[in-house]
């Protein structure tokens, strides 16, 4: 069972990295089409469709970018718990090769 229990933490702060990336790509975005106008683009009705589009894709990716930076905090909790367990389960390793309960070393 622990041979399926593996947590790559360098690969963990690589994914927070490349969400991160791509929530600021949104947000580039945005800020990019944000000042594109869509006045005079054909009839009314496009135009108007235009416009319903581009404040639906607005909070659309708005949306994306806030769950993406909350999935980046997540992960970045749980590598420090991932840590924080892997270390707890080193020492619990150590305590019980020594066969008295502590480690050696800390007494």
């Amino acid at each position: 069972m622990a041979d399926r229990l593996a947590v790559d933490g360098d690969e963990l702060a690589h994914f927070m990295k490349l969400l991160k990336k791509s929530r600021d790509s949104l947000k580039g975005l945005r800020k990019a089409l944000e000042g594109a106008t869509v006045t005079g683009l054909g009839t009314d009705d496009l135009d108007s469709a235009c416009e319903d589009f581009q404040d639906d894709w607005k909070y659309g990716t708005e949306q994306i970018g806030k769950q993406t930076d909350d999935l980046a905090k997540i992960i970045g909790l749980s590598k420090d718990s991932y840590r924080e367990v892997d270390k707890a389960l080193e020492e619990a390793l150590k305590r019980s090769r020594c066969g008295k309960g502590k480690v050696r070393g800390s007494e």
